[in-house]
């Protein structure tokens, strides 16, 4: 009896047998090609190290033509092929380097357990300079970001243009399109960074294997949201009735329902000038209001009280006159009297010896 769940678990060390000609003796039936453009600045690179990329091929029975005139790579299959991904992986050396990647590094991808990834960044964000600033964000200080990046995913990855293209097993991958996707969405790689090194020191414990990894990660929440300003006057949609609003009453209907429209001219008359002669009065009662405030006086102040000096805190004034008298005497840097009696005396003294 053999446990499920070590089943499910790969071996640790375990590689797929490669494909021999014996798995496909007969080889392939049609010819396949796959053609791709390079930039007039990589035509000096290629020109020197294709020799390099046609033995390297040579060995996958493909084979590989250069054309300068047209700027242009091609590789195809021959009747010797007999592994049907070969192709495949020939297809993505020449693109990888037509995207400035490295002969050394882009060879790698005709091994069996190294893919490659090309992701496209260009049309991710509309402004050019935001653009420049995001890609070099994922760059970091002297390259200090990317290097990080390339050791928790052990993939090579190469920044150039609007293109930023990966190289490595499938597992780094999936990491390097994430991140390199979340950078353009503004989202800083350093986050990433942290929980890859997080992933990375649990993936060594054993027992954390058929575990959730949810609450180890962690969460980063964004600050710099800028809420929207509620506006003043808000548009309060009126809910939506089939019937149309009521017809406003006209003068005529007004008069008949205050009873004004049985009344006389005469009597109409005399009721407007009432009306009007109210109105003046309440005026004028209003202004005279404001007028009066000015005469209205202000409200005083309540008078405090002094509390009488308690008899513990009087002065000595006979101390005080005492000092006084003291510090007359005193001359600031003069000699005291004592002093000057006794040297009198001593003078005297020498006088009556001589």
């Amino acid at each position: 009896t053999v446990d499920e769940s070590e089943l499910l678990t790969v071996p640790d060390g375990w590689k797929e047998p490669a494909f021999t000609r014996e798995d496909n003796p007969k080889g392939l039936l049609e010819e396949s090609s796959f053609a791709t453009l390079f930039p007039k600045y990589r035509e000096a690179y290629l020109k020197e190290c294709w020799p390099l990329v046609q033995k390297a091929l040579s060995e996958h029975y493909v084979n590989a033509t250069l054309d300068l005139i047209e700027g242009s790579m091609t590789v195809t299959t021959t009747k010797k092929t007999f592994d049907p991904y070969a192709i495949i992986r020939a297809r993505d050396l020449i693109k990888l380097l037509a995207r400035s990647v490295p002969f050394e590094q882009a060879v790698r991808i005709l091994q069996d357990d190294v893919a490659c990834d090309i992701i496209k960044i260009g049309s991710l964000v509309r402004k050019r300079e935001t653009f420049i600033k995001r890609r070099g964000r994922l760059l970091g200080p002297k390259g200090s970001t990317l290097k990080a990046l390339e050791l928790l995913t052990n993939c090579y990855i190469m920044v150039q243009g609007n293109t930023v293209s990966a190289l490595g097993p499938f597992s780094g991958l999936k990491e390097v399109r994430k991140v390199v996707l979340d950078t353009m969405k503004n989202i800083h790689p350093i986050y990433n960074i942290k929980t890859l090194m997080i992933k990375r020191e649990l993936s060594k414990d054993p027992e954390l294997r058929s575990q959730s990894w949810e609450r180890f990660l962690p969460k980063f929440k964004k600050k710099n949201l800028k809420k929207r300003k509620e506006p003043k006057k808000k548009n309060i949609k009126k809910e939506y009735t089939p019937f149309p609003p009521p017809q406003p009453e006209s003068q005529v209907d007004k008069e008949l329902a205050s009873g004004e429209y049985f009344l006389k001219e005469r009597q109409k008359k005399r009721k407007r000038v009432e009306e009007i002669k109210a109105k003046q009065a309440d005026a004028v009662k209003k202004r005279q209001e404001e007028r009066n405030k000015a005469f209205i006086p202000p409200k005083e102040k309540p008078v405090v009280k002094t509390k009488k000096a308690s008899t513990e805190k009087k002065i000595d004034i006979e101390a005080l006159k005492e000092k006084v008298k003291n510090a007359k005497k005193k001359k600031l840097g003069a000699i005291p009297m004592e002093e000057v009696k006794l040297k009198i005396a001593a003078d005297e003294k020498k006088k009556k010896k001589k």
